[in-house]
């Protein structure tokens, strides 16, 4: 009887690797805001089939959808995210700790229980039609990926656009996702006017290594691809090493400008991996099962760059850690960089072009 305990005991400690097919995370642990979300045995001996983790989408009806940035460490002032979660499952995902304000894990929760908000584009041009509003460049993409999946049923990136381009009003997205390449014709007319700008997100080359940290993430080729696509539309793409990882990826610095620059990129960036709050157990987890025998190295380069912590939220500090690892890697980063031709920075959107139109949605206004 005993050993039937221990187990049915194990067998409730672990996920079973089928039900969490194309995941990212490991496990599910409680959120910071829960009580507690853990299995016990009932006393009942036999093992129940449990089912997947598969995607479930709920939606929500904000108020308000423009959110103000105060961090000096990123280069916008407001953003917009039309999805909370991302099924994209990015292992390393620095947004994965917000999931817990919901109730919910920032483990397999925040890649299957995923947060919709398809009235964010009549919500934004309201903001917009406001008498106090000053245009200054909309950031899309700053916390979970605007195009992951389902967007393709959503369309909500598609109506925000939509509302942008009437309002001709300066937009930055990052993204992973090659949905974007469906709206290219909208950010193709705004760039010509200087009011549009893309960041694509390259962390490796290495399609195994890319499919097991960021499992339903085009593979880097296809990504590669999109930004030739988004470069021949004249649309400016800044290649982005977002993250780094030390001892997985830091080999790759100069391939991955190299690949950027080849299909078109204009401009280049780097951040080294994060891993604030419930990422770091989250990401050590996923890190002692697919690459057992790096572990140790790829942890104690994240100690040696935050003064023997995992990760230190300083400003200044926090994108690119400290020391000689991280000091090499930024050398490294610039040499590539002058040498392939890439900025540090895209040209700044205009600002000056914004203008409330007089039809609402579409229809003309009577006054």
């Amino acid at each position: 009887m005993d050993e039937k305990r221990h187990e049915l005991a194990a067998y409730l400690e672990r996920i079973d690797p089928r039900r969490r097919r194309a995941r990212g995370a490991r496990s599910n642990a409680s959120g910071r805001f829960e009580t507690s979300r853990e299995e016990v045995w009932d006393g009942w001996d036999m093992v129940e089939e449990r089912a997947d983790f598969a995607t479930e989408v709920r939606e929500e009806a904000p108020r308000s959808v423009i959110v103000r940035n105060q961090s000096p460490d990123v280069p916008f002032d407001q953003s917009l995210n039309p999805y909370r979660g991302c099924e994209h499952g990015c292992i390393y995902c620095f947004a994965r700790p917000t999931h817990a304000y919901l109730g919910l894990s920032p483990g397999l929760d925040f890649e299957s229980k995923l947060v919709a908000r398809p009235n964010a584009a009549q919500v934004l041009e309201r903001q917009l039609r406001s008498k106090s509003y000053v245009p200054d460049v909309l950031a899309l993409g700053t916390n979970t990926d605007p195009y992951q999946p389902i967007e393709r049923r959503y369309r909500i990136m598609r109506r925000i656009l939509e509302v942008l381009e009437r309002f001709q009003h300066p937009v930055a997205i990052v993204t992973k996702g090659t949905l974007i390449e469906r709206d290219i014709d909208i950010l193709q007319r705004l760039a010509q006017r200087g009011l549009a700008q893309v960041g694509v997100s390259l962390t490796t080359l290495d399609e195994n290594l890319s499919r097991a940290m960021e499992p339903r993430v085009p593979l880097p080729a296809r990504r590669v691809e999109m930004i030739r696509r988004l470069s021949a539309a004249d649309i400016p793409v800044r290649v982005m090493l977002a993250p780094v990882v030390p001892g997985l990826s830091d080999h790759e610095v100069e391939r991955l400008l190299a690949a950027g620059a080849q299909a078109g990129a204009r401009a280049a960036s780097w951040i080294m991996l994060r891993l604030p709050g419930e990422v770091a157990p989250l990401f050590e987890e996923w890190l002692e099962d697919a690459y057992p025998a790096r572990a140790g190295k790829v942890m104690a380069r994240l100690r040696e760059m935050h003064g023997g912590d995992l990760y230190q939220a300083a400003w200044g500090k926090r994108m690119r850690g400290e020391g000689i690892f991280a000091e090499m890697i930024a050398q490294r980063f610039e040499a590539a960089r002058k040498r392939l031709g890439l900025l540090k920075t895209l040209p700044e959107l205009r600002r000056d072009l914004f203008e409330v139109p007089l039809d609402r949605d579409g229809q003309m206004a009577l006054f």
